[in-house]
């Protein structure tokens, strides 16, 4: 059965199409002038649509596991393909983004887990909370101030509590959730991924 395109579904479709045009611009910032604020300007609205569609979803009672799915896979593709490109020129730590990579595979990893339990991962305050430091880090990087603060530049400073957000929600989810673990039931697991 096709899912329907209602409006917070296509504010996640929105997030994930527009990622590739906030990366194209960070790329291009030594050919466009002001290419980051450009950047910034389309990365803000994109940000806040994820707040946008799962508010609009519960209101308007439009909840649904797609509608889930996808505005998860909208945030991830988001922040790691901006991470991804602000590492490339020189304004995000590959260090930071192997961390926040790393636990995004694992919390799915444990959703996977916890579904053939029949089980939910809902989502948790430091899970929106670690995608709201993430958001902000970014845009701040986009926008980076010559002076720095100590030995980091505030961005990256943001970017320091984005990471210890990350490793929070993970060990948070992994700490409730890992009873998903003891099951001794057998399951037919495919490796071929």
């Amino acid at each position: 059965m096709a899912q329907p395109l209602n409006v917070p579904n296509l504010l996640a479709l929105t997030r994930i199409a527009l990622t590739p045009v906030v990366m194209a611009f960070v790329l291009l910032s030594d050919q466009i002038d002001h290419a980051f604020g450009i950047a910034l300007a389309i990365f803000i609205p994109v940000a806040l649509t994820d707040f946008a569609d799962g508010y609009l979803a519960r209101r308007w009672k439009l909840t649904t596991v797609f509608g889930a799915f996808l505005d998860s896979v909208a945030d991830k593709v988001l922040v790691i393909g901006c991470l991804l490109v602000l590492i490339e020129v020189g304004r995000a730590w590959s260090w930071a983004a192997f961390i926040i990579i790393t636990r995004e595979v694992a919390v799915m990893g444990l959703r996977a887990v916890a579904a053939l339990e029949k089980a939910t991962v809902p989502p948790s305050f430091w899970g929106k909370s670690k995608t709201t430091f993430q958001f902000v880090a970014i845009g701040f990087a986009l926008i980076r101030p010559e002076s720095e603060f100590g030995p980091f530049f505030f961005d990256e400073w943001l970017m320091l509590v984005a990471v210890l957000a990350t490793v929070l929600s993970g060990w948070d989810y992994f700490h409730r959730y890992w009873g998903a673990f003891a099951s001794d039931e057998k399951v037919e697991i495919s490796t071929d991924e």
